[in-house]
């Protein structure tokens, strides 16, 4: 009998309650897998000794988290095409000596759009809310999915216009910027798409919802949320009450699992194992 496990894992700080692991360790336990999903401490300045460690000892990949998913990048032999758009990187696999960079945030939401919420991107408008790393992930993806326009609409000016300088820059995308305004957002009338991409609603804070006036909305938008916990957000609920369609960040999430399980692997991840799993780590 071969004792010796294949090791995948994620790299933060803090990381002590990233719930991928119990999703990731449900799924080789369901398919007889001699592979462990280490959840591991790493702070800044011990990022580059964790990436040369888990080449040492044989890693076939890791996750990264916040504060790493930039910060990895120089330390990395070759990005895919939407990780080097989107500038971060939340999953690393190994190829021979190589650490291959990829950012699976955005492909799960684009899957979760596609076959949760039964909507193609392609030639919509689309609104995402916040600039940061789940944004960025979540715009770069509706970019390579040929969506006609974008609206970016952030508090913050820098983080906002720089995104959209990236997109445009680097793809020709139709893609703007706004300055979230006061009191709320307005939802333009010929929006197709809406999509948070912050993390207002995030457990704890579950009474919170973006400032977003969606009594105006047009009758065919779709609302998602990239928050996962909990499930069906207040920006979610709201959406319902006026009878909008609506995509959870709990399919993003474990399509984002599924997608590196299978970067790793090569098998064909059990989805509802890791759905599942992924939901009994969740606190509401």
């Amino acid at each position: 009998m071969n004792y010796q496990a294949e090791l995948v894992g994620v790299f933060g700080r803090p990381v002590a309650e990233n719930p991928t692991g119990a999703m990731q360790e449900a799924a080789f336990a369901s398919l007889g897998l001699n592979w462990r999903y280490l959840t591991i401490e790493v702070g800044p300045a011990g990022l580059a000794d964790a990436v040369a460690g888990a080449k040492a000892m044989g890693f076939r990949g890791f996750n990264l988290t916040i504060p790493h998913k930039v910060a990895v990048i120089p330390l990395l032999d070759k990005l895919s095409r939407g990780a080097e758009l989107i500038g971060a990187v939340n999953t690393v696999v190994r190829d021979g000596d190589l650490w291959i960079g990829e950012n699976t945030d955005g492909r799960g939401f684009l899957r979760a759009l596609r076959e949760d919420a039964q909507v193609d991107p392609k030639g919509k408008f689309a609104v995402v809310l916040g600039a940061g790393g789940a944004a960025r992930a979540i715009a770069a993806e509706l970019v390579l999915a040929g969506v006609d326009r974008l609206l970016v609409v952030n508090r913050s000016v820098h983080r906002g216009r720089e995104l959209v300088g990236d997109l445009v820059k680097k793809t020709g995308a139709k893609a703007e910027f706004l300055h979230w305004p006061d009191p709320c957002l307005e939802v333009p009338a010929d929006a197709d798409l809406l999509v948070n991409a912050t993390s207002v609603g995030l457990y704890p804070n579950v009474e919170a919802m973006p400032s977003v006036n969606l009594r105006g909305a047009p009758a065919g938008l779709v609302v998602c949320d990239a928050v996962f916990n909990p499930a069906e957000t207040m920006l979610l609920r709201h959406a319902k009450a006026f009878g909008l369609k609506t995509l959870d960040g709990l399919s993003m999430l474990v399509y984002q699992g599924v997608i590196g399980f299978e970067i790793w692997t090569g098998q064909k991840a059990p989805e509802k194992v890791m759905k599942e799993a992924l939901s009994r780590e969740l606190t509401c």
